[in-house]
């Protein structure tokens, strides 16, 4: 599984592995850099799966469905978040519409509901709307 990123510099499709999403790399048509991921990811059950047993940073996962209202008021959050973190967490979404076997894995009964993993274990998990400044203090002290 890969992540496809276009290139901001020459428009190329690039490739990211799970693992390396948290890293700088370099665009394989032009050579340009190409930043860690600053923005959250929207994935399904493979690609969670691999995307956090593989990450070498934390993983952030935002368990939210297109219905609710305060998984639409924690969006800008967590995409705060996943800027602001760069290249030291990776942050994911999972629809639980779309994905209800995750959401079931993890017993998430109340929405939104944030997970934090760090080499394939979890490490947090709490139900309800926060702010960035939460989430950031819930990956750092994950490290």
């Amino acid at each position: 599984m890969a992540v496809v990123r276009k290139c901001p510099a020459c428009g190329q499709s690039n490739r990211i592995p799970a693992k390396h999403l948290a890293d700088v790399g370099r665009c394989g048509a032009c050579k340009a850099p190409l930043a860690a991921m600053a923005e959250p990811i929207e994935v399904t059950s493979s690609e969670f799966d691999e995307i956090v047993r593989e990450s070498k940073v934390p993983v952030l996962v935002d368990f939210w469905a297109a219905w609710c209202g305060p998984c639409k008021m924690a969006a800008p959050h967590v995409a705060q978040t996943a800027r602001e973190m760069a290249g030291r967490a990776v942050v994911l979404k999972v629809d639980t519409e779309r994905s209800p076997e995750l959401a079931a894995r993890y017993k998430v009964q109340g929405i939104p509901n944030f997970a934090v993993f760090v080499g394939g274990e979890l490490q947090f998990q709490q139900a309800g709307l926060v702010d960035a400044n939460t989430m950031k203090h819930w990956i750092e002290s994950a490290t």
